[in-house]
C-alpha cells in the first residue's frame, strides 16, 4: 500500500530531471525525464514509503543519517536539488504539501524562545566540540554568510571581506561603543576594535564560545578595548554608538522579534547606526524545516522579509537601508561542506558515522535551499535618525 502510494507521489512530484527508486522488495521504478540521467537511490528499510508521504522532511534526513536510504556515488547534493527544483515548480504531492501547511502554525510556536530556553538552545548547537568547527569553518571561525565579490576568493577570503564590509556599513569612528549581539567566537569585535578603533561589548549564550572569544582577546592584548559576556543581549544596558549582529537573529523566534528591535531601538543612541545580518526569505512565512529544528537549531526560525520590517516598524527605527545577499551563503556552505568532507575521518574520532551524516546532511540541504529557494541573507542599515548614514552607497565601496 505505501509503496504504492509513494510510487504515485513521485510520479506526480518529479517531472523535471529524473529519479531512480528501489524499494524494499527490490522493484525499481523511473520517474522524471525519460532521456535524463537519473539519481539512483535504494530505500533499505520498509517503513521509510509511509514515513515519507507523512512527514517528508523528517523522514528523508533520518532515513540518510541511518543509511535506511543510500544514493549511487552518495550523491546528496544531486538528490536535494532535484526534489527543491521540482517542487519549487509547484510539483509538490497534495499529501506533502498539506502536511508543511499543518506544520506552520506549530513551528512558529515551538520557535518561541523564552530566556531559558534560548540558553539551552544555542548550547544544543554552538556547544559541541571547538574541534568540529575547526574542521570546516575558517581560521577566525567565522560560523555565518561569507561575501564573495569575487567567486573564486577562498574562504579566508571571503569571510574577511564580509567582516569589512559590514564595518563600513557602520560607520566606525574610533571610541565608538559597539554592542556586538551574538559574538560567537569573538572575530568580529576583534576585527571592530583592532582595525577600526572600536570599544567592544560582545554577549553570547553559548559557554564555548564565551570561553574561546575571551582567550582570543587575551592572546590579542585587547582586553582594554572587548568586553566579552556571558549574557542574553536582553539583559545588556547602552546606549551604544553602534549595533551589529550576524547570524543571531535567526534564533530569535518570530514571537520575540517586536522584542528584539524594541531592545535594539532602546540600546542604540540617537545618532546610532545599527546591522542586523540575517538569513532570510523572500516567500510569505512559512515553518522551519523540522529535521533542521530537531538535530540542529532548536528554537530556530527564518523570517521573511515582510516580518522582519514589520517588527523593525513597530520599534520605530529607520531603516536607512537593506542589502539582500542572493547566493552568497550558497558559495559559503559548499566551502564548508568540501572542507567537512575533507576532514570527515577526524570528524568520525570526535563522534560516530550517524553524526557525520547527519552533518553533512545539514550542510548541504542548506546549500541546496539557497540555490532552490528563496533564501538569502538580508543586511538591515537601521538608525533613530535618517540621516545617521550617507545617502547615498558610494561610501561601502570607496577604498
Amino acid at each position: 500500500m505505501w509503496n504504492k502510494a509513494l510510487d504515485q507521489a513521485l510520479a506526480r512530484l518529479f517531472r523535471i530531471g529524473a529519479l531512480e527508486v528501489t524499494y524494499p522488495d527490490g522493484t525499481r521504478r523511473r520517474y522524471g525525464e525519460p532521456g535524463a540521467d537519473p539519481v539512483r537511490v535504494t530505500i533499505r528499510d520498509e517503513t521509510l514509503p509511509r514515513r515519507l508521504l507523512l512527514t517528508p522532511d523528517m523522514a528523508l534526513g533520518e532515513a540518510y543519517m541511518n543509511e535506511q536510504l543510500t544514493l549511487d556515488d552518495d550523491d546528496l547534493r544531486g538528490l536535494l536539488l532535484l526534489a527543491l527544483t521540482n517542487r519549487r515548480r509547484g510539483h509538490d504531492p497534495g499529501i506533502m504539501r498539506a502536511t508543511g501547511r499543518a506544520l506552520t502554525p506549530v513551528q512558529r510556536w515551538l520557535s518561541h524562545n523564552w530566556r531559558a530556553g534560548s540558553k539551552r538552545n544555542v548550547q544544543h548547537h554552538y556547544d559541541l566540540s571547538g574541534a568540529l568547527y575547526d574542521l570546516f569553518l575558517d581560521e577566525d571561525r567565522q560560523y555565518s554568510c561569507a561575501y564573495f565579490p569575487e567567486p573564486d576568493m577562498s574562504l579566508e577570503a571571503a569571510q574577511e571581506a564580509k567582516k569589512r564590509h559590514i564595518a563600513r556599513k557602520l560607520l566606525i569612528e574610533p571610541g565608538d561603543r559597539v554592542l556586538d549581539i551574538g559574538c560567537g567566537w569573538g572575530g568580529m569585535a576583534l576585527t571592530l576594535a583592532r582595525d577600526f578603533g572600536a570599544r567592544v561589548v560582545g554577549v553570547t549564550l553559548s559557554e564555548e564560545q564565551h570561553r574561546i572569544a575571551r582567550e582570543r582577546v587575551a592572546q590579542a592584548q585587547l582586553s582594554d578595548r572587548i568586553d566579552i559576556r556571558l549574557q542574553d543581549y536582553r539583559e545588556v544596558e547602552g546606549p551604544f554608538e553602534r549595533i551589529v549582529s550576524v547570524g543571531m537573529f535567526e534564533h530569535v523566534g518570530a514571537t520575540h522579534f517586536r522584542e528584539y528591535f524594541a531592545k535594539v531601538a532602546e540600546l542604540l543612541s540617537p545618532k546610532g547606526v545599527a546591522l542586523i545580518h540575517t538569513i532570510g526569505s523572500s516567500s510569505p512565512p512559512r515553518s522551519t524545516s523540522p529535521w533542521i529544528r530537531k538535530y540542529i537549531f532548536p528554537g530556530g526560525y527564518l523570517p521573511s522579509m515582510s516580518e522582519a520590517t514589520r517588527a523593525i516598524e513597530f520599534a520605530d527605527l529607520t531603516i536607512t537601508d537593506v542589502e539582500v545577499w542572493r547566493m552568497h551563503y550558497a558559495h559559503t556552505l559548499r566551502h564548508w561542506h568540501d572542507r567537512f568532507m575533507a576532514n570527515v575521518d577526524k570528524a568520525r574520532d570526535l563522534y560516530d558515522e550517524r553524526f557525520c551524516r547527519m552533518w553533512r546532511y545539514y550542510l548541504t540541504a542548506s546549500e541546496v535551499s539557497f540555490i532552490a529557494e528563496r533564501l538569502g541573507n538580508f543586511q538591515f542599515q537601521l538608525s533613530h535618525d535618517k540621516t545617521a548614514v550617507p545617502i547615498t552607497r558610494d561610501y561601502l565601496y570607496a577604498d
